[in-house]
């Protein structure tokens, strides 16, 4: 059976998919990394290319553009163009990566717990994938707060990831909560419920987020990278930064040094038109 129908039936186009384009995007060489297998290892090594090649990015949004998520135009996007995306857009790409090497993938949709006590809407997307009958959190959308590589599905599970430590608990009705261990203790991400999405639940998602006037990623620009050695954010004109033993540093970045920090410190490759209109966004700009 042709991998890439396996499972969901082609339920994220994964026999579309350009994979040799996508690995050499993401720097995943086989005689380096090992050749592609559904299983763990692969996983992780997939998903730790992509979050260190791929950033988290909302610039379509701020510039008042479309964002298709279908797989030829995450394609031209992300993989040709060299650009980034949010959530819906990166993981329904890695689902259908994952879905072309024949793993079994899922959908969830999540709550953010990230900015406070408020109970906001179920606009985060990402993966649930299964292997051997053990499930693990895949998700290469959340930006610089994100895991670097896949996180056992289970109460209480807790791994280090280059310094960084996550875990995930299980509440009330199955729910599910991704953490962070922070200088100050546990810090909650998200939490998601064991109902499956698909591609047009991501879609209605994703129509919320690129255009509801409370969508935080209106108006705005947000760039953010996670890495093993720290973790960067730039949101509107404040780049932060974020290192394994707690230290934050912020700096303001100056409407000259927008296009330089968004190539240079989160690998954004923009054209003409796109630089001209973000520099119009910046705070400084107005």
């Amino acid at each position: 059976m042709d991998p890439g129908v396996e499972g969901e039936n082609g339920l994220w186009s994964g026999e579309e998919l350009d994979l040799d384009a996508y690995l050499a995007r993401i720097g995943y060489e086989a005689e380096r990394d090992g050749e592609l297998a559904p299983d763990l290892r692969t996983l992780t090594a997939l998903h730790r290319a992509h979050v260190r090649a791929v950033p988290f990015e909302n610039l379509d949004v701020a510039l008042g553009r479309p964002v298709p998520l279908d797989l030829k135009s995450l394609q031209a996007k992300l993989v040709e163009r060299r650009r980034g995306g949010y959530c819906y857009e990166q993981n329904s790409l890695f689902a259908a990566v994952l879905e072309r090497i024949g793993f079994t993938v899922a959908a969830r949709g999540a709550r953010n717990r990230s900015r406070g006590a408020t109970l906001p809407p179920v606009t985060h997307a990402l993966l649930v994938v299964t292997i051997e009958h053990e499930q693990w959190l895949a998700d290469v959308g959340f930006g610089w707060q994100g895991p670097l590589e896949p996180v056992p599905l289970g109460d209480g599970a807790r791994v280090e990831q280059s310094g960084w430590t996550f875990g995930t608990v299980v509440e009330d009705e199955g729910i599910h909560v991704l953490r962070s261990l922070r200088p100050e203790g546990w810090t909650d991400l998200y939490a998601f419920s064991p109902q499956t999405l698909y591609p047009g639940d991501f879609t209605v998602m994703n129509h919320y987020s690129s255009s509801h006037p409370q969508s935080r990623f209106l108006g705005q620009v947000v760039a953010q990278r996670p890495g093993a050695d720290e973790r960067r954010a730039l949101v509107r004109d404040t780049l932060t930064t974020v290192r394994t033993d707690g230290v934050v540093e912020e700096r303001a970045v100056p409407v000259d040094e927008l296009i330089a920090t968004l190539e240079s410190r989160f690998g954004i490759e923009l054209d003409d038109e796109e630089r001209t209109g973000l520099e119009r966004m910046h705070p400084a700009g107005h």
